[in-house]
């Protein structure tokens, strides 16, 4: 009697020790601030994140007194002074990084007299435009080289070596410091945003490699742009300084709406558009785009970083358009819309060209041998890009330096750059500038995808105003050609003046060639006319924009960021509108045989623990004899689990576990592991109702019942599979192997 007495007080002491521990156990403990409370990899849990914080919110205002006025306001303070210094620090940093590519793009042709560490532009800031600048000279001037042989031996070869340097510098700092640092991060950070965790891919050391290697990556004069890492850059900024309070760290999503105005803020800095920002983040980040509060933080942070970037002044303009369109009329003709709609169809083909051409490469690449050597695949391609681009005018130059010249119309005040304004070589501008398109479509569809910081705006962007002025110079030769043709008509009888400004056929090639690689639409007008400051001219910008989203999505459903997260494998669903076939939940799910399943009541907690090691599910089903009794996570399952072994292993290891609300002191209570929120569904229900509930709500998981069977579950990878499935090339690139559904295990 006394042993049954002691173990019966010592199964009530335990009970009220998980009692005691109950809120903990609940809230994935929040109060352990040194272990992340999701694992890289997995998913978050919306719903509770959510209640988590309205429960927070709401201990905070009880407070009685002052501390009920001043929390709420210090609490709401903490995520303004977060959005306020990564808006600032992304607009500083992005504005000397312009500086520094600058400089060492500048470094790669020659050098200063009067200082080393002065690029071009700022060597050459007093002389007016169309004189000669005699303070900034090439490297065989430097160095007295006379002999024309030798000049162009040593330009060529300081040329190929330095890109070979910057771009080998660059994936060396990856390889071996933050190899989350390389590509675009969009895709990923537009995952992260869906409720991906990833936090290894914000860490500080990412931060740091991912600006100084861009620096260096753009520099080299690969076929890559800075702009698309700027979000990354600007993420983990923001990640970092979030880090120093412990709201942020303890809940997902209250992060992820800081993380959704930084990517605002960051490609604010990439374009000088702050509006475009916002609308970026509304259209690419479509998780928010409900949430007036995020939007507002958005439109601040870019605000701020748009006011820093215009502080540094990096351009030297005291302006923040990149690429200043200058025209002498804002008018355009109906005749134009002609070509401006087959540049639309030409950007829409080519788009999907060179999507498909990236993904056979990226492909390529992870099944060879190249995968192996990713650094002497960068000095290879370096080493080749640079020795092509030396031999061609356009290509040898910087991608930013190029566009901003195929913007800008002929006028007698400024330089003609390279013969474009020459009328009589026109037939030789559009060969050139169509053989530098064509290569700038190869090499940047090997390049994206590289062990670089790359982005992939501004090889599109170049590409897109290569066709565009070859376009516009033969649409200005056919003009002057037959000046009196019907067509012609709306044109100045004066035949000396200008009808057609190619510059702005350059423009309209860049938007469509955008709007074929990234299907966007509103931010990218607005990025376009911010970019350029050619507000008159939205509507064509608009019209080539459409006609490349509608050509692009006939050939392919997505752009280049949704194919690379399809092939990665992220949890990240599309916001298409699905419809099914008359498909039901029944044809989606996974059946009961092929779940691993938990018998209320048949298992000990040995034979749980083992479960748990054995298998890197999210959480298992609960039944018992068949009726559904709940849904237990793994790492509830574990805490407790852990407990229960550490306090007494001998005792409680061989207790038969029980989820139900029977209880005895012989088994071990484990009720407070399950899901307090878990939505069953009918096995009838359509498709598309499953599909659109768990785009709308961020589910995890759904169970599917009959009269409380349970039948089988759906997850989130399921529905992610389902919608991408007609993507031949799905999961390529995933860093996990694909684990199959464990037959049904049953531990006894």
């Amino acid at each position: 009697m006394a042993s049954a007495h002691h173990n019966t007080s010592a199964w009530h002491s335990q009970q009220d020790i998980y009692d005691a521990e109950e809120y903990e156990l609940l809230s994935h403990t929040n109060t352990d601030p040194n272990r992340p409370k999701y694992p890289d990899g997995s998913s978050i849990d919306w719903l509770r994140e959510d209640a988590s914080e309205r429960s927070r919110l709401q201990q905070l205002r009880s407070q009685h007194g002052a501390r009920g006025v001043l929390l709420p306001s210090l609490n709401a303070a903490r995520m303004w002074i977060v959005v306020i210094l990564t808006g600032a620090g992304i607009g500083i940093a992005g504005a000397w990084l312009d500086v520094l590519v600058r400089w060492l793009g500048d470094l790669r042709e020659g050098r200063c007299t009067y200082g080393l560490f002065y690029n071009q532009a700022a060597c050459c800031s007093g002389i007016d435009s169309g004189e000669i600048c005699r303070e900034w000279k090439t490297w065989s001037q430097f160095l007295n080289i006379r002999a024309i042989f030798a000049q162009s031996l040593l330009q060529s070869f300081v040329y190929v070596f330095l890109a070979i340097a910057f771009a080998g510098s660059a994936a060396v700092l990856v390889k071996t410091y933050a190899p989350y640092a390389f590509h675009t991060g969009i895709p990923e950070i537009k995952a992260i945003l869906a409720g991906y965790v990833f936090d290894a891919f914000l860490s500080p050391w990412t931060l740091l490699i991912k600006a100084l290697g861009l620096a260096l990556a753009v520099a080299s004069g690969l076929s890559l742009g800075k702009e698309g890492p700027l979000v990354h850059v600007s993420c983990c900024m923001a990640f970092l300084l979030s880090r120093f309070f412990k709201e942020f760290r303890h809940n997902e999503a209250q992060k992820r709406k800081l993380l959704a105005a930084a990517a605002s803020a960051g490609v604010s800095v990439a374009f000088g558009s702050p509006l475009g920002g916002v609308l970026f983040g509304l259209e690419e980040l479509d998780t928010f785009a409900n949430d007036s509060d995020v939007i507002w933080r958005g439109f601040v942070a870019s605000a701020i970083a748009a006011v820093s970037l215009q502080w540094v002044n990096p351009f030297g303009t005291d302006k923040l358009v990149l690429f200043q369109v200058t025209s002498n009329s804002d008018m355009w003709r109906a005749f134009e819309l002609i070509p401006w709609l087959g540049l639309g169809i030409i950007g829409g083909v080519l788009g999907h060209l060179l999507i498909k051409l990236n993904v056979e490469a990226a492909t390529l690449r992870r099944h060879s041998a190249i995968n192996d050597w990713p650094i002497l695949e960068v000095v290879a391609a370096s080493a080749l890009t640079a020795t092509i681009s030396y031999l061609i005018v356009f290509t040898r130059v910087q991608a930013s330096e190029l566009v901003a010249n195929l913007f800008q119309e002929c006028v007698p005040k400024k330089t003609d750059y390279h013969g474009l304004c020459n009328p009589t070589a026109m037939w030789e501008n559009v060969f050139l500038l169509l053989l530098t398109a064509a290569l700038k479509i190869c090499f940047t569809a090997w390049t994206f995808g590289m062990n670089l910081p790359a982005g992939i705006f501004l090889p599109t962007i170049a590409i897109g105003a290569c066709i565009g002025r070859a376009v516009g110079l033969l649409t200005q030769g056919l003009q002057r050609a037959y000046p009196t043709a019907w067509i012609f008509l709306a044109c100045p009888p004066d035949p000396s003046a200008r009808c057609v400004n190619p510059g702005f056929y350059a423009v309209i090639g860049a938007s469509a060639m955008l709007g074929g690689v990234t299907r966007m639409t509103i931010s990218l007008v607005v990025i376009v006319f911010e970019l350029t400051g050619a507000l008159s001219h939205v509507l064509p910008i608009m019209i080539s924009i459409m006609t490349a989203k509608w050509v692009g999505d006939a050939l392919g459903k997505h752009g280049i960021y949704p194919v690379w997260i399809a092939m990665r494998r992220y949890p990240w669903l599309p916001p298409v509108d699905y419809k099914d076939r008359g498909q039901t939940g029944a044809s989606l799910m996974k059946p009961l045989s092929k779940l691993v399943v938990i018998e209320d009541g048949e298992c000990t907690v040995h034979d749980l623990a083992g479960l748990v090691r054995r298998y890197d599910y999210h959480g298992f089903p609960v039944v018992n004899k068949g009726q559904l009794e709940g849904y237990a996570t793994r790492e509830n399952l574990r805490m407790a689990i852990d407990r229960a072994l550490v306090d007494n292993p001998n005792e409680f290891g061989s207790r038969k576990c029980r989820f139900s609300s029977v209880q005895s002191e012989d088994h071990f209570d484990l009720k407070r592991t399950l899901e307090s929120e878990v939505i069953q569904l009918r096995p009838g229900v359509p498709q598309e109702l499953v599909v659109r509930i768990f785009q709308k709500l961020n589910l995890r998981q759904i169970l599917f019942t009959q009269s409380g069977r349970l039948l089988g579950m759906v997850t989130k990878p399921d529905v992610v599979s389902l919608l991408t499935a007609h993507f031949p090339h799905t999961a390529a690139l995933s860093a996990q192997l694909e684990m199959p559904y464990s037959s049904r295990v049953r531990e006894s």
